[in-house]
């Protein structure tokens, strides 16, 4: 029996609040599934030339195509593109009451043609809703956004930012501006609108129409990509912060997916520091940095650094507020998947549940357990 086969009997049948997971990457057998949501003009280019979509260093990602080796369809397909093997694999034996997805298409929001890529995050988000949410109750699912083109991706927060089963507009960690820019100040307004957050996964550095990866420029190799990831987060944490969003935004929610955890605390305490010195030439900051993660900021738990040795996992896990603000995600089927039974060491059942299913159940207004359930 596998350590994964192991925790998931572990978890079967437990009594509990059961688990929230904030990110299971689903995908389509193959893009023509999205034909029935494109335009002719879109379904015609991707048979002549194929999705053209942007790409490098960074989709190599380690593993089987950077999949689990067990989480490919016994009947075909890629990895998350099957719904009821996803069900058997992951949501029953874990217990998950709610996954939120969060696909494997994210660089279809980041094309050089702004018009293409509208098209194809709409397509996307319909093809999710109907073979996706529409067939599995436990599933909510995210509102992929044109990011380079802000009208359009208000009018798709505006198309289905009231859809019962979309719960946040989503996005690349990539970009070319840093997310606290007032230009994106409309996306934030229909989000608010509607009453879903605004959720940055780790993507698309470098790629497509976005900054490189790093500031001194472009990696050679993933692993630099990947420890680059907190650097893209550190700079839309800062932006969102100093130019004031969430002063003018204060409900607005951010969560900051699968670019680590423990990098937060330290960082936390230098924009502190920096911010009684420099603070200014910010006057609409009133609050300290650190303050902001408490009441506008969720950190997704994925991957959650290996400390070594657990005072201190305890000491950064407490000075990141992650029982408040920690968000629990597997990342189904990638590499790095990370079992809810394994990752973390052993937690009072407070912290377990706030951690597992309660933070998640407030950022995206999903019902709270029965009393009886805890």
């Amino acid at each position: 029996m596998s350590l994964l086969e192991a925790a998931a009997k572990k978890t079967k049948g437990r009594k509990g609040v059961g688990i929230i997971d904030c990110d299971i990457h689903h995908t389509f057998k193959d893009i023509k599934q999205l034909f029935p949501y494109l335009p002719r003009k879109y379904r015609e280019r991707i048979e002549l030339w194929g999705p053209s979509l942007g790409g490098g260093p960074g989709t190599l990602n380690g593993g089987n195509i950077g999949k689990r080796a067990d989480s490919f369809p016994p009947n075909g397909g890629p990895a998350g593109s099957d719904l009821d093997f996803m069900i058997e694999q992951l949501l029953n034996p874990f217990d998950i009451r709610y996954g939120i997805l969060t696909g494997e298409f994210i660089a279809c929001t980041n094309t050089a043609d702004t018009y293409y890529s509208a098209a194809l995050c709409s397509a996307f988000n319909d093809y999710t809703i109907e073979h996706w949410l529409d067939k599995e109750p436990r599933f909510r699912g995210s509102i992929y956004l044109p990011i380079h083109d802000v009208a359009a991706s208000v009018r798709e927060i505006e198309r289905l930012g009231s859809h019962p089963g979309m719960v946040q507009a989503y996005v690349p960690s990539g970009s070319n501006h840093p997310y606290g820019n007032k230009m994106y100040h409309p996306i934030y307004e229909a989000c608010l609108k509607h009453g879903i957050n605004f959720t940055m996964h780790v993507g698309a550095i470098g790629d497509g129409m976005n900054a490189p990866a790093t500031n001194v420029g472009y990696p050679s190799y993933y692993i630099e990509y990947r420890a680059a990831r907190t650097q893209a987060y550190m700079a839309h944490m800062a932006s969102f912060i100093f130019e004031g969003v969430f002063e003018i935004f204060p409900e607005l929610q951010v969560a900051f997916i699968e670019g680590g955890v423990f990098w937060v605390a330290p960082y936390l305490w230098r924009l502190d520091q920096d911010w009684k010195a420099l603070r200014e030439q910010t006057p609409w900051v009133k609050k300290k940095p650190s303050e902001y993660l408490l009441t506008n900021m969720y950190i997704g738990s994925q991957p959650i650094e290996e400390a070594p040795n657990r005072q201190a996992f305890d000491t950064l896990f407490e000075a990141m507020h992650a029982k408040e603000r920690l968000l629990f995600c597997s990342d189904y089927p990638h590499w790095d998947f990370d079992s809810p039974k394994l990752v973390f060491p052993k937690m009072d059942k407070e912290t377990t549940n706030h951690v597992f299913y309660y933070n998640a159940a407030r950022y995206y207004g999903l019902p709270m357990p029965d009393k009886t359930e805890e």
